[in-house]
């Protein structure tokens, strides 16, 4: 065999190899686009279904679904961006992403689930299940929980805090619809532990004297809108301050709303630090919204004391 055809014989196999790997990428986003069209209507029957009983079935349709569907090779890649009733975030260093939804309740509340994808080196399906335990914490706000103890929350960013600490961690921001009266937001923590997910750590420095909480949980009147999220320009966790209407309704939170000041967390030697009465001019408009309740009233009008 002369050297021109043994050339001819390796651009040919090569040629082939390419097309079999197009046809099998094309039939693997082919496959992805049905099981999202599909989570898309089972998605739809989250929200919409009349029955709490269909709803809660609705969410466990949805989880095994998107279990088949992540069980494909290299499922990580895929976004899943026509999904509209759950919310996919990855975080920035494309460790992992985060699906998480709810079911809401007849009496107002909530339940959460989810679950964390890997992105796993070999393309094989790495998942934690998320269990919402959030009925059973007493104190949320200073408890480590896990993947099966889950302080369940719908997540809209993720920000990673990799520099200047002995253990890189993640900060979650999420909503928390609570029940008929209130709602709540979480600035979360996540960090890995020989390999398996831990939320909740000790890095916020609150004022003098308070302990450190190993999340933050704000709780404010279900008939306002809160903005928490993260600002890139000064590199900030900003937040509404909460406040009552009035010093009579000082102690309960269900009748909290924004005062039109700011707070935030300013990220120091690996740390959060608060910041009080922020100058914020214009606070930054974050997916958030997305996930305030409807027909909320136009006013509210608390005060700080």
């Amino acid at each position: 065999m002369n050297s021109k055809t043994t050339l001819l014989l390796l651009v040919l196999s090569f040629c082939s190899v390419c097309s079999v790997a197009q046809h099998a990428g094309a039939y693997g986003a082919n496959k992805f686009k049905v099981y999202e069209d599909s989570l898309s209507e089972i998605g739809s029957h989250l929200i919409n279904d009349q029955s709490v009983p269909e709803r809660i079935n609705a969410s466990y349709t949805f989880a095994k679904t998107l279990v088949r569907a992540l069980k494909i090779p290299r499922s990580f890649n895929y976004r899943f961006d026509s999904l509209k009733t759950i919310a996919v975030r990855y975080s920035p260093d494309q460790r992992f992403r985060i699906f998480s939804w709810h079911v809401m309740y007849d009496d107002g509340s909530y339940r959460y689930y989810g679950a964390i994808q890997m992105n796993n080196p070999d393309g094989k399906l790495h998942l934690f299940g998320l269990v919402d335990y959030s009925q059973a914490i007493k104190n949320p706000a200073d408890t480590v929980t896990s993947n099966d103890r889950w302080y369940g929350a719908q997540y809209y960013s993720i920000i990673p805090v990799t520099y200047n600490v002995r253990t890189p961690y993640y900060i979650l921001l999420g909503w928390k619809g609570n029940n008929v009266k209130s709602t709540k937001k979480v600035i979360e923590t996540l960090y890995f532990k020989d390999d398996k997910p831990v939320f909740g750590m000790s890095v916020f420095d609150g004022n003098k004297g308070v302990s450190s909480n190993k999340r933050i949980i704000f709780e404010y009147s279900r008939q306002a809108s809160m903005l928490l999220n993260y600002d890139t320009k000064t590199g900030m966790i900003v937040f509404d301050h909460l406040a009552a209407p009035d010093a009579k309704m000082v102690g309960n939170p269900e009748l909290y709303g924004p005062d039109m000041s700011y707070d935030g967390y300013k990220l120091v030697g690996g740390r959060w630090k608060l910041v009080q009465d922020i100058p914020l001019k214009n606070p930054p408009s974050g997916e958030d919204v997305l996930f305030n309740d409807p027909k909320k009233p136009k006013y509210f009008t608390p005060r700080k004391f």
